[in-house]
């Protein structure tokens, strides 16, 4: 199948304000996409990219006075196939892990592991270790938290998610995450684009969407523990420690985000 999507944003700065957008399509879908995933800045201003430590490709400007536009669009072919079940991926011992996974065992600006550990023993010591024991992970956070884009707050903490029992994505993952990490499962922030494609209505405000990866049987898995099903459609953009490696945008100035819109729709087959 083939997805369209895209996002527009919109900042109104009283002087000018350097930015850096995390906001491409990640490398590893960049074959997938038909034609260029190019960021658009309107009024154009002279733009410079790198690749950040975890691989993502980031975007920099100097935005002016005034109103700026940030948006794309693009077209992502993509298999339909629903996120993959294996239920038969094992947990590695720390010693036997990659280094290049030890990172993501460890604490993280939002994914406070410390104060969670004995929480995480206690709720999960006694499930059964590989893919078994992040799905339990999963369904307990799901049932958990309770979904509300009111009570949106992007300083909360995977603690504060689990004590104050409310959210958004964002911190089902955060508590997942640190959850897994507790358990000596690697575990790494994802966010990118996720329709309601394969979904029954109705249907919400379309946004950006988190999830997480962790490193079982030698690969890395995807898991949702918002959503808690297998879903069609996912479009990675970044990934990191948490959701303070992956700010989609980071302004250095005062500024006010004035509009905000994301899609991500199935284009119908011809």
């Amino acid at each position: 199948m083939k997805i369209n999507v895209g996002f527009e944003m919109v900042f109104d700065c009283p002087q000018p304000t350097p930015m850096i957008f995390n906001l491409n399509v990640h490398f590893t879908r960049v074959s997938d996409v038909v034609g260029r995933d190019v960021l658009l800045v309107d009024p154009p201003v002279p733009m410079a990219a790198y690749r950040d430590d975890f691989g993502n490709w980031c975007t920099r400007i100097v935005a002016p006075v005034g109103r700026t536009r940030i948006s794309a669009d693009a077209i992502v072919n993509d298999s339909g196939l629903p996120d993959a079940l294996v239920p038969g991926a094992h947990q590695l011992s720390v010693p036997d892990l990659p280094e290049n996974t030890l990172l993501f065992l460890l604490g993280s600006r939002y994914c406070d592991t410390d104060r969670l550990s004995q929480t995480a023993w206690d709720l999960f010591g006694r499930a059964p270790t590989g893919w078994a024991r992040v799905q339990a992970i999963c369904d307990y956070v799901h049932q958990h938290i309770t979904f509300d884009y009111q009570q949106a707050d992007n300083t909360r903490t995977a603690l504060e998610a689990f004590n104050g029992r409310v959210g958004v994505c964002r911190d089902f993952t955060h508590l997942a995450v640190a959850f897994c990490r507790c358990m000596n499962i690697p575990a790494r922030y994802c966010t990118g684009y996720l329709g309601d494609i394969g979904m029954p209505p109705p249907y919400g405000p379309m946004d950006f969407a988190a999830w997480f990866e962790v490193f079982l049987g030698g690969r890395w898995h995807t898991f949702d523990a918002r959503n808690n099903t297998p879903r069609i459609g996912r479009v990675l953009i970044a990934r990191g420690r948490d959701a303070a490696d992956v700010a989609l945008s980071n302004t250095f100035g005062q500024n006010t985000l004035s509009s905000f819109r994301v899609w991500t729709d199935e284009i119908p087959a011809a």
